[in-house]
Parts: structure tokens; C-alpha cells; sequence
């Protein structure tokens, strides 16, 4: 738990502890106007947050969403108090996944709280961007908001990227002329942008609010929001290209599986004419000649059958290396 008071010149002071924390938070409601806290949380448990929720008036619904974190984006208001409600995503290099975390933040009227739960937390580099910029950070708690929805919408975007990566490199081998089954792939790549849309697609009508003039926010926020509004509308742009793209590849490789199978027909047909003329002639002619070699010999029979054994043997191997059967 961190908790940092922001005075009005913008100068932060940081209690520690959870005593610190809370000790702070008292000391908010005498303090002057400009003056702000905000609590920072990774990974509570039920107990720390509510120990919080008396001091900040959180409804118990909005307790019960901090501590569950299986939130679609959205935003509430309980009272005096805004929750908004984020999907944080991360992409993982080894495995080319997308996971995914969730951060919740709860703006009042002198404070702010952000629960977060994964292993990607925005309020971190929030807390960066906001001391390099006191002018935003004079506008309050609703700066403390805009950050963290920045710092997440920019980390769609970066997901964004990899994932259209990997998404080039499955076309490049469904198209190349080597035979490779990559329906696995796809799936699990299309897996992970309907995850993506997911945490992008509801976040769009919720930035959209926070950017219009029934936002409620000071004039000079409008531009921030209005700013990440455009990016949250690209992020869901390109996540809603890409499913379209990976059902593309998808029709694309079933395609070019189809133009396998005729090729392989075609072969196995060929080989059919081929042996299929000496079969027609034995057929008609019966094979009953007055003089054939090996009639007469004790091991011709065991031989002959041996023979189609052999060969029976020899395409069954042949045919299931080829993945025929």
C-alpha cells in the first residue's frame, strides 16, 4: 500500500504504512482545496481494502468489485464517488499470449484509489508522467485518472503491434509453398484478440463519456480525454481488423489445405491409372498361359504372396508418413 498527499502547489508528501495511510486520509478533510491523496493498491486482500472503504465512503458494491476483480470496463457512481473499472493487458514474448489484470479507481472529492491485480500496474508510470507535468496535476484526482487511462491505452497500442507481428508471420506461412498445418496457430492467436476486444471494446463508450462536456471534469481536462478517446478508437480499430484478418488467414489455409488434398488425390489417381492398365490386361487374359516361369517351383506361391505383403506394407508406411491415412 502507498498513499501520497498532494498538496495544492502540486509538492507530494508520502506516509508510510497502513497507519500512515489511513492517519492521511483523515487529515484530508481539514485539509485546503487543491489538496488531494491518492492510495495505491496491488493485489489486496479483502481486509486492506476494507479498511479503506470507512474513511473513503466506498459502497459495498464497490468494495465487492475491487476485491473480485472480474470487471468488464465500465464506470459506476456511488454517491460522491466515481469507479471506473480497466482491463490491463501485457504481452509475453515467449509464448506470444496476451494476458490480461484489471485496475479499478475510485475518484472523490479529495482523493483517489487504485486496486490493482496482475502483473501490469499503470499507476506506476502514471506516477511518472504526473510529476513531470504539475500543470495536469493541478486539476486533481481527475488527473490522477486521466494517466492511468492513458498509460493503459497506450499499452493497447504496443499490444497492438506485437500481435499484427505475429499475425504477418502466420501469413507468411500459410502462404509459402512448404506444407504446414497452422490451424493451431490461428486459433490460439484468435484467442487472444477476443481477449483484446474485450478490453478495449466496452472502454470506448466510457472514454467517449469522460471526454464530452456533460463529463463533468475542469475545461483544461476535456483535450486529455478527448486525446485518449482517439486512442482507445484506434485500438479498437485495429483489434477489430485483426479478427477480421485472422478469419482471412483461417479461410486462406483451409483453402490451400483443399488444394492439398486435390493434389494428393490427383497423385494417388495417377498412380491408379498407372496400375490399372497391367491389372486390366491380367484380368481379361487371366493370366492362364501354357508357359510361365516359377509354375512348376515349390517356393512361387509363398513368394508371390510375400511379394504383395511387401508391397501392402510399403504404401501403408508411405501413405501414413504422408499423413494419408
Amino acid at each position: 500500500m502507498e498513499c501520497v498527499i498532494y498538496r495544492s502547489d502540486g509538492s507530494p508528501q508520502a506516509p508510510d504504512g497502513v497507519e500512515g495511510s489511513v492517519s492521511a486520509l483523515k487529515r484530508l478533510r481539514d485539509a485546503p482545496e487543491g489538496t488531494f491523496g491518492w492510495i495505491r493498491l496491488a493485489d489486496p486482500s479483502a481486509q486492506e481494502v476494507e479498511a479503506l472503504a470507512g474513511e473513503l465512503g466506498l459502497h459495498p458494491l464497490a468494495v465487492e468489485d475491487a476485491v473480485q476483480a472480474h470487471q468488464r470496463p465500465k464506470r459506476e457512481r456511488y454517491g460522491d464517488v466515481l469507479s471506473v473499472a480497466l482491463k490491463t493487458l501485457w504481452y509475453v514474448e515467449e509464448t506470444s499470449q496476451v494476458e490480461s489484470g484489471e485496475i479499478m479507481i475510485f475518484l472523490g472529492p479529495n482523493f483517489v484509489l487504485t486496486v490493482c491485480h496482475g502483473q501490469a500496474d499503470p499507476a506506476a508510470e502514471a506516477v511518472r508522467r504526473l510529476d513531470r507535468d504539475p500543470a495536469m496535476l493541478a486539476l486533481g484526482p481527475v488527473a490522477v485518472l486521466h494517466a492511468v487511462l492513458d498509460v493503459t491505452v497506450d499499452a493497447y497500442t504496443a499490444i497492438a503491434e506485437e500481435v499484427r507481428g505475429d499475425l504477418t508471420g502466420l501469413e507468411r506461412r500459410v502462404f509459402s509453398p512448404v506444407r504446414e498445418d497452422v490451424i493451431e496457430e490461428v486459433y490460439s492467436l484468435k484467442r487472444e484478440v477476443l481477449g483484446f476486444r474485450d478490453a478495449v471494446q466496452p472502454l470506448v463508450p466510457v472514454v467517449q463519456d469522460f471526454a464530452g462536456p456533460r463529463s463533468g471534469w475542469p475545461e483544461e481536462a476535456l483535450p486529455y480525454f478527448r486525446d485518449v478517446a482517439d486512442h482507445v478508437h484506434r485500438a479498437d480499430t485495429e483489434a477489430r481488423s485483426l479478427d477480421e484478418l485472422l478469419n482471412s488467414v483461417l479461410d486462406a489455409h483451409l483453402a490451400r489445405v483443399g488444394t492439398w488434398q486435390n493434389d494428393d488425390m490427383r497423385t494417388i489417381s495417377a498412380w491408379a491409372a498407372i496400375f490399372a492398365l497391367p491389372t486390366l490386361i491380367a484380368g481379361v487374359y487371366g493370366m492362364n498361359f501354357a508357359h510361365m516361369p516359377e509354375l512348376e517351383w515349390t517356393y512361387g506361391y509363398p513368394l508371390a504372396v510375400a511379394v504383395m505383403v511387401s508391397a501392402c506394407t510399403l504404401l501403408h508406411r508411405v501413405f501414413r508418413r504422408n499423413g494419408w491415412l
